[in-house]
């Protein structure tokens, strides 16, 4: 009998084990639809992509310090509106990539630690090269009780772009494509 109960209690938690690791995919998985999403809003310069990626009471700590902290969804979005309008307005695109090089999960909560690279592609009748910048992140992502993943805290800083490019891939974090190299200019 007393077998019989640690043989019950053993397969319970390989159950449960099975369960978590599945579970911790699923947050993996969300949290990574993110950064696709802030990915594709920047190559079509649509805001309406990533409108919902924050909560209503996130907070926007950008780099620089004559910058004030953002508070609040729709003056984040606003950020985003005027970043794009400004780049319509060039008529030049831009695209956006990110590296999570470090993710903790715990319970609701989730920090990803990482870089992004930015490209900003002019105009073709302005023969300007294309050009790049580069950061580091973090940001902190709260579940809801809808279930979704929204982004509470969102901050980032300059860095050099071989900081992006020698990243590593950690586990089931978002490790987004490689860049092409920036044809040069002669």
């Amino acid at each position: 009998m007393r077998q019989l109960f640690f043989i019950l209690i053993i397969v319970a938690s390989l159950g449960f084990t099975a369960t978590t690791h599945a579970d911790n995919a699923n947050v993996h998985d969300e949290l990574n639809k993110t950064y696709q999403r802030f990915a594709d809003a920047f190559s079509q310069l649509d805001i309406g992509l990533v409108e919902d990626v924050y909560a209503e009471n996130a907070c926007y700590i950008p780099a620089g310090q004559s910058n004030e902290i953002t508070h609040g969804r729709q003056k984040i979005i606003s950020i985003y509106e005027t970043f794009f309008g400004k780049i319509k307005h060039k008529n030049a695109k831009i695209e956006v990539d990110f590296r999570v090089i470090n993710r903790k999960i715990d319970g609701n909560s989730a920090t990803d630690v990482g870089y992004y690279l930015i490209r900003f592609h002019p105009a073709k009748e302005t023969e300007e090269p294309i050009s790049e910048f580069a950061g580091k992140f973090v940001t902190v992502s709260s579940q809801n009780s809808d279930g979704k993943w929204y982004l509470t805290v969102d901050t980032n800083n300059k860095a050099e772009p071989s900081f992006y490019q020698q990243a590593e891939p950690t586990n089931q974090a978002y490790f987004g494509k490689q860049f092409d190299p920036i044809p040069s200019h002669k």
